[in-house]
């Protein structure tokens, strides 16, 4: 019945696809260059983001609005490297503790103030500091601390000295992270005075920046303009003066936005039209250091009752029926790798190699590279999760069913985008082979990171792209303290459904933050990993790559491995 299904939706698809390109002629062209006198630029990334502020801004969307209008000590360049950005030269001591950074002359905010070392002192001082609420602030670790537990970071003049805990091949990646990012002083506290509201200053259009946009105008919902700053330190390299996002989750509303020529750029592409456009010249695909995997909070109501053991068992069970080899080819359709573990291949170790190189990964065993099969056998799925399950007490009925009298029911929430319908629908498949009620609950992109972060969604989709090129960055989402730690895992740990002795992982991530041993550090990124992959709380389901749409007369947007997009050094070419 289930191939039936899909074979079904499969015939529907292609049946809808050609109603949809006869009628619009969406996937074989619509406006494939803009209309731009060169000086506008016409965007859509998404829906409203949910902080400006770059030390609050934990999204991929409001990270890209934050790389484009502020600027740290250093930047990523179109190759991908960290390169100098405020930074005129620096200096690292012998043991590769003491940074000292010396800022380029004449540095200046949007409005003309001078921006000096006493602006990152303040700005990295309060993303450090709990009360600030930033979802990145465990960055900050890499940093020493006083007894009062503030970083060591003090400012001279033109000079920004900071002390590291430990040596860190990737620090020089953090200081070109949105959470790094300065920002000033002034406008900041007389916004929020009280200090119970950190984002507010930047809340409106109008906010002070260094980077190389301010924020004219912004309609909530709606759109944003953004226009060329004059004190960006790079600004004679700025050639477009105005960026004009549209904000919008509707991939459907955006992609025919970009075919009528009211796009330039247009980040999403409705599910079911992603195969034919991967045929016209104004289609881009990136790889991109990151995964899509499925979040179970393990404090839900779900798990309510039950031990770590029969908890971590439920979601094991409903881990190994997914077909994720389906998920890929007919859902991404864009090449996407089928993940078996939570790091993604092509991660740099932080000592010379990839953490995943073949002849070194062996985990869990020897025999393997990952924690889930890459080739899918539904038979053999269900026969496996129906014994997992049965070994903590569930019973079936006669047809491979649960029975009434051990169901397993629970909403998975996902934000409004077809993709990610696609694959719940999938999922809600899989899961129903065995009797598993699973109910697909939609919000809107704010309010559904909201509730994921604060634990009101039982099981949700998620993801989560490298903030830099080291393993680090996706394990350290989960130590118990994580604003990023969308599972909950141990936030409560006289909770008997939590995964047991979750203060071990995070003396492991402390270890790997702390270690001058690279070797040894590696070894416990590795033990790291196989203590998340053995609460099945975060289940992969595949390595990223970013697709968007670009008019093939703008040049000079470039992305990074990280889903970062830089638009300021573009140049849209005049039409021949």
């Amino acid at each position: 019945m289930k191939q039936f299904k899909r074979i079904l939706c499969a015939v529907l698809a292609v049946l809808m696809l050609a109603l949809t390109l006869s009628a619009c002629n969406g996937a074989t062209g619509g406006k494939l260059t803009s209309d731009s006198d060169g000086s506008v630029l016409k965007i859509n990334l998404a829906s409203e983001p949910d902080y400006l502020d770059p030390a609050l801004s934990s999204a991929v969307d409001s990270g890209t609005l934050a790389t484009n209008s502020f600027v740290g000590l250093f930047t990523t360049d179109s190759k991908g490297k960290i390169v100098p950005a405020l930074v005129d030269k620096y200096e690292v001591s012998p043991d590769g503790l003491l940074y000292t950074f010396h800022l380029k002359k004449g540095l200046r905010w949007s409005d003309g103030s001078p921006l000096t070392a006493a602006d990152f002192e303040y700005s990295w001082k309060r993303a450090a500091d709990p009360n600030t609420g930033a979802v990145y602030s465990y960055l900050y670790d890499a940093l020493a601390r006083d007894k009062k537990g503030v970083i060591d970071a003090k400012a001279k003049g033109n000079v920004f000295r900071v002390r590291l805990a430990a040596p860190c091949a990737y620090f020089l990646s953090l200081c070109a992270f949105p959470t790094f990012y300065p920002v000033p002083k002034k406008a900041v506290e007389k916004a929020d005075p009280e200090r119970n509201n950190p984002g507010k200053w930047c809340s409106e259009a109008g906010f002070i920046t260094d980077g190389a946009y301010t924020l004219k105008e912004w309609k909530h919902n709606e759109s944003m303009i953004y226009e060329k700053n004059p004190y960006f330190y790079n600004a004679d390299k700025v050639k477009v003066k105005e960026l004009q996002f549209m904000l919008s989750a509707d991939s459907s509303a955006a992609y025919s936005a970009y075919n009528a020529g009211d796009l330039d750029f247009c980040d999403s592409i409705p599910n079911d039209l992603v195969a034919a456009v991967q045929k016209r010249p104004d289609f881009f695909k990136q790889d991109t250091l990151g995964t899509y995997y499925i979040a179970f909070n393990v404090d839900s109501d779900l798990f309510k009752g039950m031990s770590a053991e029969k908890a971590t068992a439920v979601r094991h069970a409903l881990s190994v029926l997914i077909d994720r080899e389906y998920i890929v080819k007919n859902i991404g359709q864009t090449g996407q790798e089928i993940a078996t573990s939570f790091v993604p291949p092509g991660m740099s170790d932080g000592n010379g190699k990839i953490f995943k190189s073949n002849d070194e990964y062996d985990y869990p065993d020897k025999e393997s590279v990952g924690f889930f099969p890459a080739k899918y056998n539904a038979a053999a799925a269900k026969k496996e999760a129906i014994s997992i399950l049965k070994g903590v007490g569930y019973r079936f009925t006669a047809d491979g069913k649960l029975s009434p009298s051990t169901p397993i029911s629970f909403d998975y929430a996902i934000n409004s985008d077809t993709g990610h319908q696609a694959i719940a629908e999938a999922l809600q498949s899989d899961w129903g082979q065995i009797g598993v009620r699973c109910r697909i609950r939609t919000e809107e992109w704010n309010t559904f990171l909201a509730d994921r972060r604060a634990g009101k969604l039982a099981v949700s989709r998620d993801g989560w792209v490298a903030d830099f090129d080291d393993p680090i960055t996706m394990l350290d989402l989960f130590t118990s303290d994580s604003l990023n730690n969308d599972c909950l895992i141990g936030r409560d740990p006289i909770n008997p459904a939590e995964p047991r002795n979750w203060g071990d992982y995070d003396k492991l991530i402390a270890q790997a933050k702390s270690t001058n041993d690279m070797a040894e550090r590696v070894k416990i990124l590795h033990e790291a990993e196989a203590m998340v992959m053995s609460t099945y709380a975060a289940v992969p389901i595949y390595f990223y790559n970013d697709v968007y749409l670009c008019k093939t007369n703008v040049k000079g947007i470039y992305c990074t491995p990280f889903n970062m997009k830089f638009f300021m050094y573009s140049r849209i070419n005049p039409v021949k």
